[in-house]
């Protein structure tokens, strides 16, 4: 019985001046999302909605690019990624900036700070500066985490319209949680957006990491169309302080207008 999910590629074969490339990017997708890392080629075959040969051609073309590799029956993501990956954060001015400034702040530069891109629902995690070894619970460089459940996700949807924000979020919209404290309903969300507006940063009470707050803020956007950029810190509860947090998100904000405005 044929499988009635819809495909990754169904529809694009015509439509996409390279139907070969768009597939390549399927595959890449459908390996980062499985939860194993590892799909094997009658995985991908399904996924792609095409034939094993087809698959299997591809996947050798890929391998050879070592963007994928080979692990035993299995197929998981290559290490030619990483090195893409850090090409392309090391362009990014942003990222560049950012590692000095929390190299030489005085609060910051003893803690870990991340900086996050929106990315839809969810964000991506840029860069990551690693001033506080204890906390390395949180998320790393190319992670993606639900808007909802982190500091620097809320912060960024404060920025939007809120007929954007209802859009993605409808009342009664029930929401991903991770720990007991993390937020369950859409009209908590909007709740907690409306504070972070009025107080001008986020913060995350154990929401997405036990024992694990997290402060957050926007950066001011490069034109209409720059990416949405925000920054967070990470601190362990048991010994995180409200004054702790004022000096951390004056910081923040610094780094911030920085980022957003380099002449300013």
């Amino acid at each position: 019985m044929a499988d009635s999910r819809t495909t990754r590629s169904e529809g694009l074969g015509a439509s996409s001046p390279a139907p070969a490339v768009t597939r390549a990017a399927a595959v890449l997708e459908a390996l980062a999302d499985s939860p194993s890392g590892r799909l094997t080629l009658s995985d991908l075959s399904r996924e792609l909605g095409i034939p094993k040969s087809s698959t299997s051609n591809l996947l050798l073309a890929l391998e050879e690019a070592r963007l994928i590799t080979r692990q035993g029956a299995d197929f998981a993501l290559g290490r030619k990624l990483v090195e893409l990956g850090a090409a392309y954060l090391s362009r990014l001015d942003e990222v560049q900036e950012f590692y000095k400034y929390c190299e030489q702040a005085p609060t910051l530069s003893g803690e870990t700070v991340r900086i996050a891109m929106l990315d839809g629902d969810h964000v991506i995690y840029l860069a990551r500066y690693e001033g506080h070894p204890a906390v390395r619970l949180t998320s790393n460089i190319g992670d993606k985490m639900p808007v909802s459940l982190c500091s620097v996700g809320k912060a960024l949807l404060a920025q939007l319209h809120d007929h954007d924000i209802e859009a993605m979020f409808p009342d009664g919209m029930e929401l991903p949680t991770m720990t007991a404290n993390s937020l369950r309903t859409a009209e908590e969300l909007k709740a907690q957006i409306a504070t972070i507006r009025k107080q001008g940063f986020a913060f995350e009470d154990e929401e997405s990491t036990v024992g694990v707050v997290c402060l957050a803020v926007p950066v001011p956007t490069h034109g209409a169309h720059g990416p949405s950029l925000g920054l967070s810190v990470t601190a362990l509860k048991a010994t995180y302080s409200e004054e702790q947090g004022a000096l951390m998100v004056k910081e923040l904000k610094e780094l911030a207008r920085s980022l957003g405005n380099p002449m300013g």
